[in-house]
């Protein structure tokens, strides 16, 4: 695999892992962001770097281990947002945004977070490589509908001499 690419789908993963470990402090919308985090990582930025041509999927074990990268790397981006803000504000302002996790991380100690982190990590790689599994061959069924539709069409020129 290409090392820029990798780096790119990192770079992309961890800020789209930011971007909702910001939008899961609002309380409105934080459980659907939390389960984009985890289910559809791998589907939005393969088919983001798919529409601006910078990956091309060629194997089914491409698209699990990419989503598995995906589904990691987001989560750690989720969790360098997300956790320190979630403490300040329930430390400085007591302002939870949901209260349970918010006990949970101020009272837990470093070791116990980055285990946290890490297993919440590997189970959201789990599912994200389904996630990438299930985009290969959504892709791969568009293809075969978008060429069955051109091969099937036909094209015919009229002659408008008629005026």
């Amino acid at each position: 695999m290409n090392i820029n690419l990798l780096k790119q789908i990192c770079v992309l993963s961890l800020f789209l892992g930011a971007v909702l470990g910001i939008l899961t402090l609002i309380p409105i919308i934080n459980q659907i962001s939390f389960w984009v985090l985890m289910c559809f990582a791998a589907t939005c930025i393969m088919l983001f770097m798919i529409k601006f041509e910078l990956l091309e999927i060629k194997s089914v074990q491409e698209s699990a281990v990419l989503g598995a990268i995906i589904g990691f790397v987001s989560f750690i981006g989720f969790s360098l947002t997300y956790i320190p803000v979630t403490v300040i504000l329930a430390k400085l302002f007591q302002v939870y945004t949901n209260y349970g996790v918010a006990v949970s991380l101020i009272n837990a100690s470093f070791g116990v977070t980055v285990v946290l982190v890490i297993f919440m990590g590997i189970l959201s790689a789990t599912v994200n490589a389904f996630s990438g599994f299930l985009t290969y061959y959504g892709i791969d069924f568009y293809k075969l509908l978008y060429k069955k539709d051109i091969e099937n069409s036909k094209f015919e020129v009229k002659d408008n001499d008629r005026i």
